[in-house]
C-alpha cells in the first residue's frame, strides 16, 4: 500500500477573400464541433445528465479462473441552486458469478448500494470547473454479495479543465467510510481516484481513458489499471448523444479485484 500511496501522489502532484472567409468559418464551426465534445464529457456540465455505463469484469485477482463480475451503473445528475451546485445519484446493477466446488459458475444478481453526492462548484467557468461536496452511500443491495451491508459517508472532488479545444483532462477523488448498518458486517474505507483525459480527432470523434483506481484501506485491497478508448458524440436537437467503448487493465492488483475489464456507456445530457 506504501508504494500505491507514493504513485498516488505522484500523480497527484473576391475568390481569395471568399476562400479565407470559408476556411474561417469552417474553422469556426470545428472549434464549436470540438467544444461542444468536450463539455459531453464534463462531469460538472451545467446540464441535466443520465448516463448508462457498464463494467465487465471477466478475470478477477484473486479468484477462480471462471468467477466474473459485470455492474451496470445508471446515473442522473441534476444542476441546482443556478448551476453553483450539481447533485448526482448512482445506482448499480451487478452479476457476480463465482464457481462451487463442482466447478458450476453460481450467479448472483441484483440492485448493489445506492450512492449520492452534491458538489459546490467553486470554480465554475468557460474552462475550468472544480467541485467538492459530500458523499453518502446506502446498504440497498439485494444480496451481502452486492453491497457491504453499512451506511457510508465521505466526501467527492472532482475537476475537469478544457482549456484546450483538443485536450481535456480531469479527476474525481473520493473517500468514504462505514458509519452504521449490520453489525455483523466489516467496517468499510473506501478510496478511489479517476483520471479522466479526453483527445479530441474531430468530428465528435474522440479517444479517452477514464480508469479508476480503487484503495480497500480496510482489506488493504487495491486495483490500478490503465486504459484507452474511443468514443463519439452526436447532437440530436436539444440532447447530446456520448457513446464510447474503453478496455481497462490493471497493472498493479491485490486483493479480489479486477485484472482486466471493458466499459461501455452512453451518456445523455439534456441542453436547456
Amino acid at each position: 500500500m506504501k508504494k500505491i500511496k507514493i504513485l498516488i501522489a505522484t500523480c497527484l502532484l473576391s475568390t481569395t477573400c471568399m476562400f479565407a472567409q470559408d476556411k474561417s468559418l469552417d474553422s469556426t464551426a470545428t472549434t464549436r464541433a470540438s467544444a461542444s465534445a468536450a463539455q459531453a464529457n464534463n462531469p460538472l456540465a451545467n446540464m441535466t445528465a443520465v448516463s448508462f455505463q457498464d463494467y465487465y469484469m471477466p478475470k478477477l485477482a484473486e479468484a477462480p479462473d471462471a468467477a466474473f463480475m459485470n455492474t451496470m451503473w445508471v446515473r442522473f445528475a441534476k444542476p441546482v441552486a443556478k448551476g453553483k451546485m450539481l447533485l448526482r445519484a448512482s445506482m448499480p446493477f451487478s452479476s457476480l458469478g463465482m464457481p462451487n466446488v463442482n466447478g458450476v459458475v453460481n450467479t448472483t444478481s441484483g440492485t448493489g448500494d445506492f450512492n449520492a453526492f452534491l458538489s459546490y462548484n467553486f470554480v465554475s467557468n468557460a474552462t475550468t470547473t472544480m467541485g467538492i461536496g459530500p458523499s453518502i452511500t446506502a446498504p440497498t443491495a439485494s444480496d451481502d454479495l452486492l453491497g457491504t451491508g453499512k451506511w457510508q459517508g465521505g466526501f467527492a472532488f472532482v475537476g475537469f479543465v478544457a482549456k484546450s479545444p483538443v485536450f481535456q483532462f480531469g479527476g474525481l477523488i473520493t473517500w468514504q467510510a462505514s458509519f452504521a448498518g449490520d453489525s455483523d458486517r466489516a467496517d468499510t474505507s473506501l478510496g478511489a481516484i479517476q483520471p479522466f483525459y479526453f483527445w479530441q480527432l474531430g468530428k465528435g470523434t474522440y479517444l479517452r481513458g477514464a480508469p479508476i483506481w480503487v484503495l480497500d484501506f480496510e482489506k488493504d485491497a487495491y486495483s490500478i489499471p490503465i486504459a484507452l478508448g474511443i468514443g463519439k458524440v452526436i447532437k440530436l436537437g436539444p440532447t447530446v448523444f456520448n457513446l464510447y467503448i474503453e478496455p481497462q487493465y490493471s497493472m498493479y492488483v491485490k486483493g479480489t479485484q479486477p485484472v482486466f475489464q471493458v466499459l461501455t456507456g452512453i451518456n445523455l445530457q439534456f441542453m436547456k
